[in-house]
């Protein structure tokens, strides 16, 4: 079975997390979940080099990693991935959603009301616990 590193930002503003929407995919465990933005990590990239990559690539802004925070050991029916999460703050939060359909603002007592990737539900949970 395949198995990916990705990285996944939250975002910070306020007291509230960015929660992103992904768009339909052909696999339905993640077509159309929340998930804390991010991607894959390129080969000998390191983690923090891919999540601001990612970012910009994704919403077009740029972040500051304040500190990592969970890593997430998951396994899909169709592959395994690994996952790195930053906690990070942006200097402009205007971003454009390039890659998913919707976004939300939350505080971390509303994070459970979303549907989740299943990949990210440990990082909301970690959240929530603070």
């Amino acid at each position: 079975m395949k198995h990916i590193e990705v990285v996944a930002a939250i975002i910070v503003k306020d007291d509230k997390y960015l929660c992103v929407q992904r768009p339909w995919n052909k696999y339905n465990y993640i077509s159309e979940k929340f998930e804390f933005p991010g991607g894959k990590i390129e080969h000998e990239e390191p983690k923090i080099d891919a999540i601001k990559r990612e970012i910009l690539e994704e919403l077009k802004i740029d972040i500051n990693v304040i500190e990592e925070s969970v890593t997430v050991n998951h396994e899909y029916p169709d592959f395994k991935m690994t996952m790195y999460s930053f906690i990070c703050d942006a200097n402009d939060y205007n971003f454009e959603l390039t890659e998913h359909i919707d976004y939300k603002w939350l505080k971390k007592e509303e994070l459970d009301t979303l549907d989740w990737a299943a990949a990210d539900i440990p990082i909301v949970e970690k959240l929530m616990e603070k």
